[in-house]
């Protein structure tokens, strides 16, 4: 089973949010760290290749997503949670997509800290 590291404030924001959400959430990521996928995850728009993912759930009226990487070698990292705020389209709003490539290149740097320390 591959390690779950959490970044930035991802794990608070996921608490808050209904616990059906939660529930959903929790099973794709215990899914991605056994290896396997969740049948909502998809490759998230705006990042090459598939190693960055996102689950998007609905509650009641609102949708909420969880973004998270397994193209890292020290296990998943979970880069994001929130609940989907804008009244038009589908589309992730750019802030969210900038703060995702923000915590991507944390994850990738504490990846290759961890690397390296196991090299010494």
């Amino acid at each position: 089973m591959r390690e779950l590291y959490w970044v930035g404030s991802s794990k608070e924001d996921l608490r808050e949010f209904p616990e059906e959400v939660r529930s959903a959430f929790g099973y794709g990521l215990y899914l991605a760290q056994q290896g396997g996928k969740h049948p909502d995850a998809k490759p998230l728009k705006r990042f090459s290749g598939a190693s960055v993912l996102e689950i998007a759930e609905r509650f009641n009226t609102d949708t909420y997503r969880a973004v998270y990487t397994v193209g890292l070698l020290s296990g998943v990292y979970v880069l994001h949670a929130f609940q989907k705020k804008a009244t038009r389209g589908i589309a992730t709003p750019q802030r969210e997509i900038e703060l995702i490539r923000k915590r991507l290149q944390r994850a990738i740097r504490y990846d290759a800290s961890l690397r390296d320390q196991e090299r010494q």
